[in-house]
């Protein structure tokens, strides 16, 4: 199992370029089976595309990746049942449940994978498919999800979940008539998948808002897309730049889909400055505590309440974290603990006691976010830290030890 080591309280210096999102492109690759040929720039280097990409050469895709960008033709694409073995490796796998369902009128998947990060079920994404005029049948567990023509309907999440969402837009598309769905999520991932499939021919209004409108069309053709930059990442390496920054540049960045990240730093005193699509940071002392919630986007985000989790520990006070979307995103707690930090759990919520010094341990990921969240106490902590099950940060971190080492971090991976 691969590891990566890290030796602390580097000063960081120079820039990092944001990649393309991980959260957009693992419903811009499913998407893209709904015309016969398109073409998504600034695919970042994760092993979540790697993992869809195995998922369209089964079904007989054909495409090329050049320097970022995917060609993909789908000519000959094959509708076949999608097993365990390829749905296990990554959560958006389910988006081929919409994808296939809308091209095909039928699809067979076995349940996704994904981080053990709480219950993410997805009841919402087969309401939408019945609302829609899908039969929906589970044998073990493997769903068959099949319709003789699929019409449009007005859909109400309960909860404006992004999967669900993704999924009855992808649904929804080339079906008969209108579709209207009611609390849809809001999130850039969203509008950017939105923005591929109009490209496509795809008539769908309300982009940005909870009510969406989709005008079925009976064809979908071309499309090009430009994955946005990720959001996550961004922020990720905006506080370790507030942790150990020395000038640090991070480029490529859209602020406007970090707002309330950006409120909270400056609640907390950061040191940083926003020119263009680049944010200039550097190690702040003295922070304040803070006391923030998880929300749907517009919100602050549950991807970030891990990674800032780090951040609280620097500051002078008792600083409270509560977490509403996921009941088990506290996983990097432990570890964090065991560097030296002080953290309380308190059922949903975790109160944070600072300031702590952290000291190089011995440390495990167990999902994607608490992976960056022990990533950024690594590089803030005394000595060396060895971070173990490194398969999660792999996922949606593109080039992560080699953007942190080209800015001065002491970081390296070794191959077991």
């Amino acid at each position: 199992m691969d590891k990566i080591k890290v030796i602390g309280q580097q000063r960081l210096s120079g820039k990092i370029y944001i990649s393309g999102s991980k959260n957009s492109v693992v419903s811009l690759l499913p998407a893209a089976i709904l015309t016969d040929e398109c073409v998504i720039e600034k695919v970042p280097h994760i092993s979540d595309v790697d993992n869809l990409e195995e998922i369209l050469r089964y079904l007989n895709v054909k495409f090329s990746l050049e320097s970022g960008t995917i060609y993909i033709d789908n000519g000959d694409i094959l509708n076949k049942p999608i097993g365990e073995e390829y749905s296990s490796k990554l959560r958006a796998s389910y988006y081929f449940m919409g994808a296939l369902l809308s091209r095909f009128k039928k699809v067979e998947i076995s349940f996704p994978g994904g981080c053990n990060i709480g219950k993410r079920s997805f009841d919402f994404h087969l309401m939408g498919f019945e609302k829609l005029g899908a039969e929906i049948t589970i044998k073990d567990n493997l769903y068959i999800i099949k319709a003789d023509e699929l019409k449009g309907a007005v859909i109400d999440l309960p909860f404006p979940s992004v999967g669900a969402t993704v999924n009855i837009i992808l649904a929804s598309v080339m079906a008969k008539g209108v579709t209207v769905i009611n609390n849809a999520a809001r999130e850039p991932e969203i509008e950017n998948l939105i923005e591929f499939l109009n490209s496509m021919g795809a008539k769908i209004k309300g982009v940005n808002t909870n009510r969406l409108e989709i005008d079925g069309v009976s064809k979908l053709s071309g499309g090009k897309i430009k994955v946005i930059p990720d959001r996550i990442e961004a922020g990720t390496y905006i506080l370790a730049g507030v942790m150990n920054g020395d000038d640090l540049e991070i480029c490529n960045v859209e602020a406007k889909h970090l707002t309330s990240f950006f409120e909270v730093l400056d609640k907390m005193g950061a040191n940083y400055k926003i020119i263009g699509d680049r944010v200039i940071t550097n190690k702040t002392l003295n922070l304040k505590p803070v006391n923030i919630e998880t929300n749907v986007y517009p919100g602050f985000a549950t991807d970030l309440q891990q990674p800032i989790t780090t951040l609280l520990l620097q500051a002078n006070g008792i600083s409270v974290l509560k977490e509403n979307i996921y009941e088990n995103r506290f996983q990097n707690v432990q570890y964090l603990n065991e560097m030296g930090a002080d953290i309380e759990i308190l059922g949903d919520t975790i109160k944070v006691y600072g300031p702590s010094l952290l000291k190089g341990k011995l440390v495990r990921t167990s999902d994607l976010r608490a992976g960056a969240a022990l990533v950024l106490a690594a590089l803030s902590a005394s000595g060396e830290t060895t971070i173990t099950d490194i398969k999660h940060l792999l996922r949606g971190y593109s080039d992560l030890i080699k953007k942190l080492s080209n800015v001065g971090a002491k970081i390296w991976l070794i191959d077991e």
